[in-house]
């Protein structure tokens, strides 16, 4: 993994682990995707271990969206699923499999995060958080389709 601060090419390969450049040129566009439409989101990318890795924030973005970002791109890469299709699963399942996921600490399972497969190996997720759970899923997809 490459860690100059002025990578080329090289460092943004995706066959190694996920890298902290790759990780800020997928918020980069994910950042991208919700201001040309005039959202205000938090985007967070962490790593195959639920690590965070980076995090943005666009200026008036509700400070709970901090948090939230960062539980959606956990709960993708721990489940190894977007988080939307997480929610569809789960409205599926018995009451007590749905409590008892909803009880754990940062499950997220709405729309809004996608994990970040390489080859089909899971290497890390983005979560957005801050605007309605299909504009955070666009932003997240814009993030993930950056670097895949």
């Amino acid at each position: 993994m490459n860690l100059h601060p002025n990578p080329g090419a090289e460092a943004l390969r995706l066959s190694d682990p996920l890298s902290l450049p790759v990780a800020h040129q997928s918020i980069a566009a994910a950042l991208r995707h919700a201001q040309e439409r005039g959202l205000r989101v938090s985007v967070a990318v962490v790593d195959a271990g639920g690590h965070l890795l980076a995090f943005s924030r666009l200026p008036q973005a509700p400070l709970h969206t901090i948090d939230i970002a960062q539980d959606k791109a956990m709960t993708a890469v721990s489940f190894s699923m977007p988080t939307g299709a997480l929610g569809e699963l789960m409205s599926c399942a018995p009451e007590h499999v749905r409590t008892c996921l909803l009880l754990r600490p940062r499950m997220v399972p709405m729309g809004g995060a996608f994990p970040l497969l390489v080859d089909g190996r899971l290497v890390g997720a983005i979560g957005v958080s801050g605007a309605s759970e299909e504009q955070d899923t666009e932003c997240a997809a814009a993030g993930c389709h950056a670097i895949t």
